[in-house]
This record gives structure tokens, C-alpha cells and sequence, in this order.
């Protein structure tokens, strides 16, 4: 699901690296017996969450290049970590930053399984998840799940404008419930379906 956003294509790729370095510092903090550890995201081990960071990060080189979605799909489905899970993490992580800070890279559009999207949208809409996403490691590896500022309000700016349709797309829990004087981290995960007071 990739909608509005306002985040312009001068500060995105800043937030799309920040996004990246906090996720990969937790991926290099997963112990071996805990690649096996239940996550926060239901059904989803931390070696299913770290893949499927992966895999959003391997498509993003090809999109911004401008293969179709479609004709990617085969290719970037599966287990993608192979036997070291944080050098595949750190492979796809650095070929994705490098494609978002290409010049002119989130100018154009991308297409898509639904059709063409703006670039920046989608990149958006990814670094968002990442750093949602580390706060899910954090807590399923038992390390500090407290997030940067920066990259809190970066991600709620992007998430506010549609979380009302989040749990329809089947990929997150309904909004949880909050005290109004939430801090902007609690906001951010409730609006994703996560309690901070527990998985």
C-alpha cells in the first residue's frame, strides 16, 4: 500500500539511511539462538522479520531502475538471508541506500503490482516500516526498543496520513487505544497495532 506522503526528496534519503543504520545495528545484536525468537509481528520469527526487511530493501534497487514489480517477484520471494542473515541484511541495506541516494532517484515513479507510484511514496512508506520494524526486533531480542527522535517523528508524519486504513490492508492490527498524553513513540506504534505494553 503506497499513499500520500509529504516528506520531500531532499530530506527522505537522510531518513531512508538513518531508517537503515538503527535497523542494522539491531540485526548485528541477534544472538544464534535467537534467530527463532517470536516477534511482536504475529507469526513472524525474528529470522521471518529481519527476511522480510531484507526482501523489501533487495526490490528497491530494480524499482527505482525501473523493472515492474511484477517481473521481480519470483526473483525476491523466500528465505533471502542464506547462512549469515546480518551480511545479507547489510548487502541489501547498503544496494538500497545507495539506489534512494541516486541523483534524481525519487523524482519519478515506480511501478508497481496496482500500477505506477511515486518514488518517494514508496521509499517513504519503507523507511517508515524499517524503523516500526526495529522497534519489533528490539523487543523480541530483549535490546533497548527505545527509537531515535528523529526517525519517531519522521515515521509518524508518514504513518499519520493513512493509519485509518492500515488494518484493512491485512499487514497490521487495528490502531491500539492511548491515553491522550501518549508519547510520540507510543503514538507511532499504536497507530500500527502494536502495545508497548506488551507483544
Amino acid at each position: 500500500m503506497v499513499t500520500y506522503r509529504q516528506d520531500d526528496t531532499q530530506t527522505l534519503p537522510q531518513h531512508y539511511g538513518a531508517a537503515l543504520d538503527h535497523f542494522g545495528r539491531l540485526v548485528r545484536q541477534v544472538e544464534p539462538e535467537q534467530w527463532g525468537l517470536p516477534t511482536p509481528c504475529r507469526a513472524w520469527s525474528v529470522r521471518d522479520l529481519v527476511n522480510h526487511a531484507t526482501v523489501q530493501q533487495l526490490w528497491v534497487p530494480p524499482l527505482l531502475a525501473g523493472a515492474n514489480a511484477v517481473s521481480l517477484a519470483d526473483l525476491l520471494t523466500g528465505d533471502q538471508l542464506g547462512d549469515d542473515p546480518a551480511l545479507a541484511w547489510k548487502r541489501a541495506a547498503a544496494e538500497a541506500e545507495e539506489a534512494v541516494h541516486g541523483k534524481r532517484a525519487l523524482d519519478g515513479t515506480v511501478t508497481l503490482w496496482h500500477g505506477p507510484a511515486l518514488a518517494a511514496h514508496l521509499c517513504s512508506q519503507l523507511a517508515m516500516d524499517t524503523v516500526v520494524h526495529a522497534w519489533d526486533l528490539a523487543r523480541a531480542i530483549g535490546a533497548d526498543d527505545r527509537l531515535p527522535h528523529l526517525l519517531v517523528a519522521f515515521a509518524l508524519r508518514e504513518v499519520s496520513g493513512y493509519a485509518d486504513r492500515l488494518s484493512a490492508s491485512g499487514l497490521f492490527d487495528a490502531p491500539v487505544r492511548l491515553a491522550p498524553d501518549a508519547d510520540s513513540q507510543t503514538r507511532l506504534l499504536a497507530l500500527t497495532g502494536r502495545d508497548p505494553r506488551g507483544h
